[in-house]
């Protein structure tokens, strides 16, 4: 499959909503993926923790099989300790923010949540000063 990046990206997003609305459908539930994913360590009921499990589960495991569909090894394009580093900052960051981009920026906005939208314009602005400085002010790539 030899799509252009932009018809990946929004096939991906197709996706991505597609699957937020189809849990909140037959599920109820917010596809807020830190939430789902936090929430796997507190005590809850097995039907409970077994969906939740497998909604991630199905999420990492998507994301290899087109790798691997594609001919391409899963790699972190940093080494472990910057890997583990920016997972705890991303950890840090979800639960100051009650919630992480796709919570927020999927399922939020799609409710309408005015909280979600304050989120989302702080995470824009964010992102927005963070590949200035990176770009125009360290002179990185």
């Amino acid at each position: 499959m030899n799509l252009h990046p932009w018809l990946q990206a929004l096939a991906g997003g197709v996706l991505i909503g597609l699957s937020a609305v189809v849990l909140l459908l037959l599920n109820g539930r917010i596809a807020g993926i830190s939430g789902i994913a936090f929430s796997l360590f507190e005590r809850s009921r097995l039907g409970e923790w077994a969906w939740k499990l497998a909604f991630i589960a199905g999420m990492v495991g998507a994301g290899v099989a087109v790798l691997a569909w594609q001919g391409q090894a899963p790699a972190a394009p940093v080494s472990t300790p910057m890997l583990v580093g920016a997972g705890l900052l991303v950890g840090i960051g979800t639960a100051l923010g009650n919630g992480c981009t796709s919570g927020h920026g999927v399922c939020g906005l799609g409710r309408m949540s005015a909280r979600s939208l304050v989120a989302v314009l702080a995470f824009m602005a964010t992102a927005i000063a963070t590949v200035f400085v990176v770009r125009h002010v360290l002179g990185g790539a």
